[in-house]
């Protein structure tokens, strides 16, 4: 399979971290699922400090096909440092986000962005359905996604979904922090792209290797890091200017 050579539309955004035994798997499912679609795509995978095999098989894999990439961090920053990573090196127009351990599922990325352009939204933003995960972690993101809409004032049904898709520019002024992921819809709505939709996804269970988050973060983290989103919401602008013309 080679790439189509020009700039791609879509740029698929993987950050991984010890995915050793997902990321080929994964890599398959991404290509199955865009193949047949109208858009070019590119898929960039940001390794971030991974201590496994996780950066040799994706060396491995863009050495392969053109179509997918790898950028490397020194050691781990976190996702939403992978993240910011992947969208400086990303090419398309429109950027897609998934997890790297399986459990979002690319077969739902064609619907997605079908919904973004026929619509013409900022974003779309995946809520998992039929949600594949324990009940001590659907009840902490229930509780954690009920504290940000409430202190932020959104009303997005999962927030905490990495399968989304947005256009290039929603992002390109976001801040960049600790927990930044947790909080896309938001800081692209501070942003003044306001078109956000929702669609439902699907989600799967983990078969393979292990989870890197546990209650402390997705719960209590998550809620100090929505206090300090509710002060940089009362504190950060985005002045928009105009040029003109001076004789």
């Amino acid at each position: 399979m080679g790439n189509q050579g020009d700039k791609p539309m879509v740029s698929i955004i993987v950050p991984v971290m010890n995915e050793q035994d997902n990321v080929l798997v994964l890599a398959q499912e991404i290509e199955r699922s865009m193949d047949g679609t109208p858009w070019k795509w590119e898929c960039i995978w940001v390794d971030d400090g991974s201590t496994d095999r996780t950066a040799q098989r994706l060396m491995e894999l863009a050495g392969a096909s053109s179509y997918h990439r790898l950028i490397m961090h020194r050691k781990n920053y976190g996702q939403s440092a992978a993240l910011a990573t992947g969208f400086r090196h990303a090419r398309g127009e429109i950027f897609a986000t998934l997890d790297g351990d399986g459990q979002n599922d690319p077969v739902s990325l064609p619907g997605l962005l079908e919904k973004l352009i026929e619509e013409d939204a900022h974003m779309v933003n995946g809520w998992r359905e039929r949600r594949q995960d324990s009940f001590i972690k659907r009840m902490a993101s229930r509780i954690g996604n009920g504290f940000r809409n409430f202190i932020t004032g959104d009303n997005i049904r999962d927030v905490g979904c990495a399968l989304r898709v947005f256009r290039r520019e929603c992002v390109e002024g976001v801040p960049v922090f600790k927990g930044m992921h947790r909080f896309f819809p938001t800081l692209v709505r501070l942003a003044g792209y306001t078109r956000i939709l929702e669609m439902p996804v699907n989600h799967r269970k983990r078969h393979r290797g292990r989870t890197k988050y546990g209650i402390h973060d997705r719960l209590w983290v998550g809620m100090l890091d929505t206090l300090a989103v509710c002060w940089m919401m009362r504190r950060m602008v985005y002045p928009r200017t105009r040029e003109t013309d001076q004789d």
